[in-house]
């Protein structure tokens, strides 16, 4: 697997990110790196980037439009409430107790944009334990009712490495 192959932004987020509002604020949580952020500040979104990794998000400290924030949202208090977005990112991370904290972070209008392992990737490495995979249907259980589902999928896919996800891209519709 090639250096490149992780630092680019993925074609799951690339394909749905026509749907957030042009400038609208972006919420990059578990942001590692900042691929994503990167990408999303590149276009002219201001971004506010997550991840526990003090060394990863401070690489991102001189990105012009991005706020990068180290935190640990996992035994934490969220560190977003009350702000909403135009769109929420979350890439190969899962944390079920912030799936509320992460759906009211979404304006009316914003967009959803999940991707992570599934149950069946301990066959192809890490994640394995099930804590960190997620069930079938599990995020099409999280939005329903509150979001309105433009696309999902429960796939095997090789790049950039053998892996089973689950993906969905939803939009919050306005009450």
């Amino acid at each position: 697997m090639s250096h490149d192959s992780i630092d680019r932004p993925s074609p799951w987020v690339l394909r749905w990110a026509a749907l957030i509002t042009a400038g609208g604020r972006v919420l990059d949580v578990a942001c590692g790196h900042g691929r994503h952020a990167r990408w999303f500040a590149e276009r002219g979104h201001g971004v506010d980037a997550v991840d526990r990794d003090a060394a990863a998000i401070a690489s991102l400290a001189h990105t012009r439009g991005v706020q990068p924030l180290c935190a640990d949202i996992e035994s934490g208090r969220w560190p977003y409430q009350p702000q909403t977005y135009a769109a929420v990112i979350v890439a190969n991370y899962l944390h079920r107790p912030i799936f509320p904290d992460l759906l009211m972070a979404l304006t009316d209008g914003g967009v959803l944009i999940y991707e992570t392992f599934a149950l069946g990737n301990e066959r192809y490495g890490r994640p394995s334990n099930p804590h960190f995979l997620l069930k079938p249907g599990e995020l099409l259980d999280l939005v329903r009712g509150q979001l309105r589902v433009v696309a999902y999928e429960h796939i095997y896919s090789d790049d950039p490495k053998p892996a089973l996800l689950q993906r969905i891209c939803a939009v919050k519709c306005p009450p």
